[in-house]
Formats: structure tokens, C-alpha cells, sequence
């Protein structure tokens, strides 16, 4: 199965081969995206912060958040293409030969590590977009007045590519945990971990709301 590139292309293209009927890119690819964007719009605002008068006092913890935040926009993106791709290793192990029982036990085993592979890398967007609502969370309402509804776009967007990602976990799990229960619980309680987040987010959102009103 061909690897895509997705990142490269226009928004209206990327949006067209989502909408096609391939199965890749889709949800998880998606999920990505939500997530670079929840990333960007942190960096916007520190960018409107600092060097900005009456910011001083915020500015150093700007300059720190703005270079955690741009490594996870990169982180992100590539997220995009390899979260695409991921699966295409699974197909692959499906096609592998079973006329013996050599064959048949390799090809189990082959499956088993790909499912494994395309369960953990929207396991890595998990991780990221939690990061990265951690850091808005912490920049909360201290930044720039004027950009603080970007604060509370970006949480909600990474919001959206966590929960969206745990889908794309999960549904690899269900076929994982049948093969490999250990590894599935383990990954299980790790994705409830991070899932603990809707009330920060929560939160975060009706403090950016209060300096509107």
C-alpha cells in the first residue's frame, strides 16, 4: 500500500481526499490536525504577548511555552502523514502467505506487531494534544487581552484530536486484546490517564469567556 503525503498539500485537496472513499487519511489524520491547530493558536498568543507592554512579568514563561509549543505543532503534523499511514502495515500482514503452519504463525505474529504499531502512534497524538492543553491551561487568561479567545480555540481543539485520537487507540485494541491482553490493559489505563482532561478544558474555556463579559 502506497504511503500518502498529506501535509503538503492544500487545505481544499486535503479536505477532498478525506472526503473520498480511501481510508486513509480519516479520523486519526484528522485528529492531527485538531491538534497542530490547538498548538498554533498557543503560539499565536505568545507570539502577541511577548515584547508587548504590561506583559512583562509573563513574558519569560511565554518565550519557554512558544518553543514547547512550536515542538509540538512539528510533532503534530508529522503525526498527520504517519498516522495515514500507519494501518498500511496491518494490510500488508493480512497478504502475507498461510499455506503452512510455519507461514500461518509468522503471519499472526506479523499482524499482532502492526496493530501494535497503529495503535501507538495515535497513541502519540494523545500524548501531544494532552501536552498541549496542559501548556494553555497554564498560560490560561495571562497573555494578551486581545488574543485570549484563541487560548480557549485552541484548547477545544485539542481537545477534539485527544478524544478523536483514543478512537483510533481503541479500535486497534479491540483486535489487540484478543491476542495480547496484557499489552492492551496496559495501554488502556495509560489512555485513562490522559483522558483526564475535559474539566480543565471546561474550566480553561469559561475563565477565557469571564474576560468577555
Amino acid at each position: 500500500m502506497e504511503n500518502k503525503i498529506l501535509v503538503d498539500m492544500k487545505i481544499i485537496d486535503f479536505l477532498d481526499e478525506l472526503a473520498s472513499s480511501t481510508p486513509a487519511p480519516g479520523g486519526g489524520a484528522a485528529a492531527a490536525i485538531a491538534g497542530a491547530m490547538g498548538a498554533a493558536l498557543g503560539s499565536m498568543v505568545a507570539r502577541l504577548t511577548i515584547g508587548k507592554e504590561g506583559y512583562e512579568d509573563v513574558e519569560d514563561l511565554f518565550n519557554k511555552k512558544l518553543k514547547r509549543t512550536e515542538e509540538l505543532r512539528k510533532e503534530l503534523t508529522e503525526l498527520v502523514d504517519k498516522d495515514a499511514n500507519a494501518f498500511s502495515g496491518v494490510i500488508a500482514a493480512f497478504g502475507m502467505p498461510k499455506d503452512s503452519e510455519e507461514q500461518v504463525v509468522a503471519r499472526s505474529e506479523k499482524i499482532l506487531a502492526e496493530y501494535k504499531v497503529a495503535a501507538e502512534i495515535p497513541l502519540e497524538t494523545v500524548k501531544a494534544c494532552r501536552e498541549v492543553i496542559d501548556i494553555l491551561n497554564e498560560l490560561g487568561t495571562k497573555g494578551n487581552v486581545q488574543a485570549l479567545s484563541d487560548i480557549g480555540v485552541g484548547a477545544l481543539c485539542a481537545l477534539t484530536g485527544l478524544k478523536s485520537a483514543v478512537h483510533n487507540v481503541e479500535i486497534n485494541l479491540a483486535w489487540i486484546k484478543k491476542k495480547d491482553a496484557d499489552y492492551a490493559e496496559k495501554m488502556y489505563k495509560e489512555l485513562e490517564e490522559l483522558t483526564e482532561v475535559e474539566e480543565i478544558v471546561a474550566k480553561l474555556d469559561d475563565d477565557v469567556k469571564a474576560t468577555f463579559s
